[in-house]
């Protein structure tokens, strides 16, 4: 099956912007499950479970990307498309994030896989016998294959696979691929200093007086790096890219991404040097995290995702 973009949404920035925007779907009745991290802070998942579902059942735990929540539209989209083919749906916020507002002192961060390592924890704690899928996001899919990296043989224990949706898996190459797109630059920018003033607020700790205008760059230079323990923005890219471990990955491995993706550069996945029968699905269109497509395809991106992760007829990937 190949990714046909709708008439008139051809462009990147369209598919990025209708895809990310646009959607009808109501999310799923959920719990909150709050996760307790080493530091003291706490983090929440939102747990969907369909009506049935048997402690064995399987389970698919999505992390959103850069400043989303559980509440980012594909999230909701995915949740409720799970539990109705009866797979329970686990939204996890980053810290700080959606149900979890108020409860973490420090940022979360591109390369927080122990975060999402005591997440999956929790869930294997709660349900020892469901097997869980890991689906990550964007800025949520780098933080995932670096989980699964990290884990190495230990992974199977923890997770049955890990898919990556347009992935960050090369921050800095992701910054310098923002360099030529402004409006993304900022928007992304705006929010960053948004949930900074939020969380130094819930916590009572004066926020820095960094500059409306600030780069993407700066702030992670100035505010990030120093506050997740590296030496400026490059380091912090470097320390927290997937890249580096993506070889020691030993669950089944699967991602979707667009050669037209504004905001991750698919150069970085031309040598990336993913495990043995990792499959990578390269499409030429379908911006970041858009893929609305012609009918019947009309959301490409979650058909994959659902074929990979409920055992449905996957499309047939392009390996790198």
């Amino acid at each position: 099956m190949t990714f046909r973009p709708l008439r008139l949404l051809s462009h990147p920035h369209a598919q990025t912007l209708v895809g990310n925007l646009l959607s009808l779907a109501r999310a799923p009745r959920s719990e909150t499950h709050l996760v307790a991290l080493p530091d003291g802070d706490r983090l929440a998942m939102e747990v969907s479970t369909p009506p049935g579902w048997p402690d064995d059942g399987p389970t698919v735990a999505l992390l959103h990307g850069l400043c989303g929540s559980h509440r980012s539209t594909y999230m909701v989209r995915l949740a409720a498309k799970l539990v109705a083919r009866g797979v329970r749906a686990v939204r996890v916020n980053l810290r700080g994030n959606g149900s979890g507002a108020g409860l973490a002192r420090r940022p979360y961060h591109a390369g927080c896989s122990d975060d999402l390592r005591a997440a999956l924890e929790a869930l294997r704690a709660g349900w020892p016998r469901s097997p869980v899928a890991l689906v990550g996001f964007s800025l949520g899919g780098n933080i995932a294959l670096k989980l699964a990296g990290e884990l190495g043989p230990a992974g199977p224990a923890l997770i049955t696979q890990v898919v990556g949706v347009c992935p960050a898996i090369d921050l800095e190459a992701c910054w310098r691929r923002l360099l030529g797109q402004p409006l993304y630059e900022r928007h992304f920018v705006r929010l960053l200093l948004a949930e900074m003033r939020r969380r130094h607020a819930a916590s009572g700790e004066p926020a820095p007086a960094l500059p409306a205008l600030i780069s993407l760059f700066d702030f992670d230079d100035q505010y990030t790096a120093p506050r997740v323990g590296h030496d400026g923005a490059l380091a912090y890219y470097r320390a927290a890219s997937a890249r580096s471990v993506l070889g020691a990955i030993a669950v089944p491995c699967r991602v979707l991404l667009a050669e037209d993706d504004p905001i991750i550069d698919p150069a970085c996945f031309d040598r990336a040097p993913f495990p043995a029968g990792a499959e990578v699905l390269r499409s030429p269109r379908g911006g970041h995290l858009g893929f609305v497509g012609a009918l019947p395809s009309w959301r490409y991106m979650d058909e994959v995702v659902l074929g990979w992760t409920t055992s449905l007829t996957p499309a047939p990937p392009r390996r790198t």
